[in-house]
Formats: structure tokens, sequence, C-alpha cells
């Protein structure tokens, strides 16, 4: 055992004659009498201290702590110590991530997981704190989508604090937690009818918006950030590279969702509409920095901009622009004097994303080329996304079977009945 095991209550003295005796200390019948110290990885000397009959117990926790360096599973008791807020904030810190997935994560850890379990230090949790915090979460976030998120980012939490041996186990992987399951809901596309209705409910300064979302299936923040030299108008592609989001507050341009610069067909209609706007309200040069709100300054001349002529906020479009249309469409209903507009997810400008989505298939084109226009990563989520607006894949499962009975000469009743020899 390379630890040792101190009794602080005796002392050990040797005389002249080599004779070595026990005697009292000063501390004799006071404090804990034993103290477990051992030399850490780190070259730093620990210990624990145990009260009078338990040294068996320190010597079993010393034991353990050595077996746990020897399978290279140690963790230090003091660092185990550091609450779950602590070692979250600093954890946020470190994320190479782009600033505004941070401030997402900070965020939700600073709503919804801090106020209940940040205190608790990382090295007490068990899995039936972590079940306890998600009954609190399920009654006061309606959201599954958005409860799973959380969960996510608490459970990325822990990992790290696992792989920098801060505690043995992350508890959000015990059997008895289950992680919140996602929304089971389908992608519902508006009708073209509902698209156009919209359009017209918009004011004249942003009915083209509709034309860029619904007809190149550009996202919201994508379409506050199109330059007027990302439309081909001659080559008949949309260059889509930039978007405007918010950071803490301040927009910014930064690169498409996941950096999934693009170029997406651009429909005849859809750049006639674009023309038609920009004769109407002429691009304006919008200046703001890049990525960060400590960024480099860009300037790009926007063919979409808010009242004032600057670059278009998410919060305020979406609640003085956008949802009033939707109630003048009839696709909400109508608030009562005073009160906000209903929330309506599914009906925010994502809805024309998905809208081009069953346009794009209903049409036959193919899931590859769509996820490409739509900036998706990988095509299998598209797939995933959209698989049951692929149109009549029942219709060509039976025309495939019939044809093969017409071409071998059988009725659509099914195969004659082989005749015994």
């Amino acid at each position: 055992m390379a630890g040792h095991i101190q009794d602080r209550w005796f002392k050990t003295e040797t005389d002249s004659t080599g004779k070595t005796t026990r005697t009292k200390t000063d501390r004799h019948g006071t404090g804990m009498r034993y103290r477990a110290r051992y030399v850490g990885p780190d070259g730093t000397e620990k210990s624990k201290s145990f009260p009078d009959r338990q040294k068996r117990l320190a010597e079993k926790w010393l034991a353990h702590i050595e077996a746990d360096m020897s399978r290279g599973q140690y963790v230090d008791p003091k660092a185990s110590r550091t609450t779950f807020q602590q070692y979250a904030e600093r954890w946020v810190a470190s994320q190479t991530t782009d600033i505004a997935t941070r401030s997402a994560v900070e965020m939700r850890l600073r709503l919804h997981a801090f106020p209940y379990v940040g205190s608790r230090p990382l090295g007490s949790f068990q899995p039936e704190h972590i079940r306890e915090w998600m009954r609190t979460l399920e009654s006061r976030v309606a959201g599954a989508t958005y409860r799973r998120e959380i969960f996510k980012n608490v459970s990325a939490v822990f990992t790290a604090a696992v792989d920098d041996r801060v505690i043995q186990r992350n508890p959000c992987r015990a059997a008895s937690v289950k992680a919140p399951k996602a929304s089971p809901g389908r992608v519902r596309p508006w009708t073209s009818e509902r698209v156009f209705a919209v359009r017209s409910a918009l004011p004249e300064r942003f009915r083209a918006m509709v034309d860029a979302g619904g007809g190149c299936g550009l996202r919201q923040g994508e379409i506050f950030g199109l330059p007027v030299d990302e439309v081909g108008f001659l080559t008949g592609w949309l260059h889509v590279g930039f978007q405007v989001k918010l950071i803490n507050g301040h927009p910014v341009f930064a690169p498409p969702k996941g950096g999934k610069v693009r170029d997406v067909p651009l429909p005849e209609h859809v750049g006639r509409a674009l023309a038609t706007h920009m004769e109407a309200f002429p691009p304006v040069a919008v200046t703001l920095p890049w990525i960060k709100p400590d960024g480099p300054k860009v300037t790009k001349r926007l063919v979409f901009t808010s009242h004032d002529r600057g670059a278009c906020r998410r919060n305020d479009f979406n609640t003085h622009v956008w949802k009033p249309a939707l109630v003048a469409a009839g696709v909400i209903p109508k608030p009562d004097p005073g009160m906000r507009a209903q929330s309506s997810r599914e009906d925010g400008m994502h809805a024309l994303r998905h809208f081009y989505a069953s346009v794009l298939l209903d049409a036959g084109e193919n899931i590859k080329a769509l996820s490409q226009y739509l900036g998706h990563g990988d095509p299998g989520f598209t797939l995933r996304t959209y698989t049951h607006l692929m149109p009549s894949s029942e219709s060509r499962t039976r025309k495939a079977v019939d044809g093969m009975y017409e071409a071998a000469g059988k009725t659509q009743d099914g195969p004659e009945t082989a005749q015994a020899a």
C-alpha cells in the first residue's frame, strides 16, 4: 500500500537506547483520530480523516483509492465537490462551437438546470436526483423536443466531468433514467392557398420573403441576410452564403446554419418577385459584425430590410409582422385585446421550407438534391423528416407489381394456380 494511515492520537518516540514507545499526542481524545494519506496522480498529497475505532474503514477507503489509480479510474475527492453549476460554467466557456450555439446551451442550463441542481456537488449525484429534476422539468417545460435538448446539455456536462475524472459515472446514463422522447409530430406542410394568403396579409415590404422561403427553401435568417449580389437573375441560381442571426440580442452576419453554403435553383417566378420587390424597395447597405458582436465589420447590400432600413431582427419581425399576417390569413385566431397572439411554432417562417420541400417531392425531385438545396448535412435527415411527403409511394408500388403481372400475362386477380401433375 503506497499510502498510509496516520494515528493522530498517538505518536511513536525513540529513546537514546533505540527503544520505541507510543505516547499520547496533545490532540488525544479530540477530533478525528485517523488520517488516510496518499499521493495522487498529480503529485500532491491527499487525505481523508476518520473517527476513533474506524481504522479498518480508513484502510478500506485507502485501498479503494489505490485500486482506482491502478485501473486508471481515479477521481480526486476534492474535485468531485465542485458544484454542477461551477463545472458547467467552465465547460460552456471552453466549448469551441459557434457563439450562437454556446449562448443557447448557456441559456438552457441557466434557466432549467442551475436553479434545481446547480448547487449540488458533482460527486453527490445519483440517478434519483436526475429523475427528480426531470419531473420538475416536465412540469415547467411543455415542449418535449426542447426538454430533450436541455437533457442532452446536462448529460454532456456530466460526460465531460467523467472525461476529466471529476466523477466516475454519468448519472444521466443510468438504466433507470430515460431521456425525454423527441416530439413524434410529423411535418404538415402548408397548402399553396395558405402560403399565398399569408403573403397577401404581409406588408408589401416583406411579401417577397415568402417567395424566397417557399420558392427557394431559405431559412428565416438566410432571407434576412440575402445580399443582392447573391441573386443570379441571369444564371438562374441563388447563392446562400449569409444569414442574420442574434447573438445575445445583437444582430451579426454569419454563414448559414452548419456552415452549409449552397446554391439553389432560382425559379423564374421567384426571380420576378424579387426583382419587383427591389424596384419598390431598393437594397440597402447594412454593416454588421461578422459571427460575433465584437467581430470585424462586414457590409452587405441586403434585399430585405426593416422599416428603419436596418437588418431585420427575428423577434421583432415575428411579433410585429409575421404573427399579425397569420391572424389576418386565418392561420391562428385573433388574440383578445391586450393579449399576444398564441404560440404556433409549426406556423413560423420555417413552414415555408416545409412547403418548398413538399412541392419538390411532389414534382418527383430526389432526396439527395432536396437535401442539398435545403442545406442539410445529411440526406438521411431529409429523408426522415419528409419521407411521408414523398408522393404516391403506395401507388408506385401497386403500379410496379401490376406491371410485373401484366408483363407476365397474368390477370390482376393474382397468379394462376399451378395444376398438379
